[in-house]
């Protein structure tokens, strides 16, 4: 008898850990990294807020001041946005690790060709 209780204890407990929602992972703060374009490697710097999985910030880079991000979303390890400047619009999505964010880039201008570039968290 004690045997059922226990089997069914265990099976009760792995339906709850299984029914848990993925934790998201948190951005918030300062990312950089390196892109290469048509001069050359340039660094960027990535500003986010987020806000469950909301996300804000800014990006810089090689163009001056701060650009906001738009259309930003984090769910699980995956992140997204998009940024817009000179009738461009750039999606970005990738894949949160830890400390570093692997993204993929695509630009609505085809002289602007997409890109993979990994990011840091500054500490």
């Amino acid at each position: 008898m004690k045997l059922k209780h226990l089997l069914s204890l265990c099976a009760a407990l792995l339906l709850a850990f299984t029914c848990l929602p993925a934790h998201a992972a948190d951005v918030t703060g300062t990312w950089t990294g390196t892109m290469t374009g048509g001069n050359g490697d340039f660094s960027i710097t990535f500003t986010f807020k987020q806000d469950g999985t909301k996300l804000t910030g800014t990006v810089t880079g090689g163009q001056g001041d701060p650009i906001e991000i738009s259309n930003g979303t984090v769910d699980g390890d995956k992140i997204s946005f998009t940024v817009s400047f000179n009738e461009m619009t750039i999606t970005h999505s990738g894949t949160i690790t830890g400390d570093t964010i692997k993204l993929t880039s695509k630009s609505n201008n085809p002289d602007f060709p997409g890109r993979e570039f990994t990011l840091t968290r500054n500490k």
